[in-house]
């Protein structure tokens, strides 16, 4: 399974930045692809990202939009020919929405973790009145506050509620049924475009997830707004099963990455399962376990309650020195809780 991320934000708010400190900082092992715009603020892009061991294809046209959609996933193909890259990173124009894209990577088969919106804290009032900056943010299920270093506390909070009372009120909707696209996101901040590796939490490989499942060490996290725990399944369920337990996910548990047998489908199948938006690819001649890593925000109460309803899931314990809290439980806004896609 590919992986992608998609960062968008508006002229100047430090998604170039920010791209590159992720790649450098949290993927140095990883084989990265990274689509950027040949319009960006910062013109040496390309020579940074070649110095943190990525291979940049630049965007024709200067943005991505519904007539260019042919041209990028035909560019992604030829990408993921050529360099078999594990993760995606595509860096929209400041002045591109990033629903297109989200919608051709789907259509490719590729996982979209995420639909990063990079916000400037300091000068956001002064370009949110433009629709292009309210698409952006209503067209994202990550939220990060950058440029935290520039403003007090005082001014981060305030910033903080006016950017989710914009989320609230451009949030995109399924023109046909009405129904939110991400059923929920996540607010993390940054400073100088520096984000912790939990904002990309959930990008595992088939041997990843078969490490988590299998080993009781405590998985270590540079704050504590994260939890994650796996499940083995005690005997194979049929498709409805997975879909009903999917779309019984409380809204705290945000993100479900997997292998899974299936009574009634042939082969074993993928789950990719983020914001409430789930996708399925077949993998061939897995001969393993049925394993779920289950993603979120508090996680334990909410877990052992599935497991209760689902006498299939055999959650492991995991056992924690610390307590898990959210110590800004504000910054966590929810849509809705059951599992649509589109």
């Amino acid at each position: 399974m590919i992986h992608s991320y998609i960062i968008t934000g508006f002229l100047g708010v430090g998604k170039s930045s920010m791209l590159t400190n992720t790649i450098k900082n949290h993927f140095q092992e990883k084989q990265i692809a990274l689509i950027v715009n040949e319009f960006g603020e910062i013109g040496v892009d390309q020579n940074i990202l070649k110095n943190v061991h990525s291979d940049v294809i630049e965007i024709s046209e200067g943005c991505i939009c519904c007539t260019m959609a042919q041209e990028f996933e035909t560019g992604v193909i030829e990408i993921i020919n050529k360099y078999k890259p594990e993760i995606i990173f595509v860096e929209t124009s400041g002045a591109a929405e990033p629903f297109p894209v989200f919608m051709s990577l789907q259509n490719l088969g590729i996982a979209v973790d995420g639909v990063i919106c990079v916000v400037d804290v300091k000068n956001y009032a002064s370009y949110m009145d433009n629709p292009t900056a309210k698409y952006q943010v209503g067209g994202s299920n990550i939220l990060v506050l950058n440029k935290t270093d520039l403003v007090n506390e005082e001014e981060l909070d305030i910033a903080r509620k006016n950017i989710i009372a914009l989320k609230e009120k451009h949030d995109i909707k399924n023109t046909l049924t009405k129904k939110k696209v991400f059923n929920n996101y996540f607010v993390h901040t940054a400073e100088q475009g520096i984000v912790a590796k939990e904002v990309f939490e959930g990008s595992y490989e088939i041997d990843e997830i078969i490490d988590i499942a299998n080993t009781h060490a405590e998985h270590e996290h540079t704050h504590d707004l994260i939890g994650r725990r796996s499940s083995k399944f005690s005997q194979k369920i049929s498709f409805n099963d997975l879909d009903q337990l999917l779309k019984a996910l409380p809204k705290n548990i945000y993100r479900v990455k997997g292998m899974v047998k299936l009574n009634d489908v042939a082969e074993p199948l993928i789950v990719n399962h983020s914001f409430g938006n789930v996708s399925f690819d077949e993998l061939h001649e897995y001969e393993g376990d049925s394993i779920l890593v289950f993603i979120g925000d508090d996680i334990d109460k909410d877990l052992d309650a599935l497991s209760e309803r689902f006498t299939f899931l055999d959650v492991k314990e995991e056992h924690h020195d610390h307590d898990h809290h959210h110590d800004h439980h504000h910054d966590h806004e929810t849509c809705k809780t059951n599992a649509d896609s589109m």
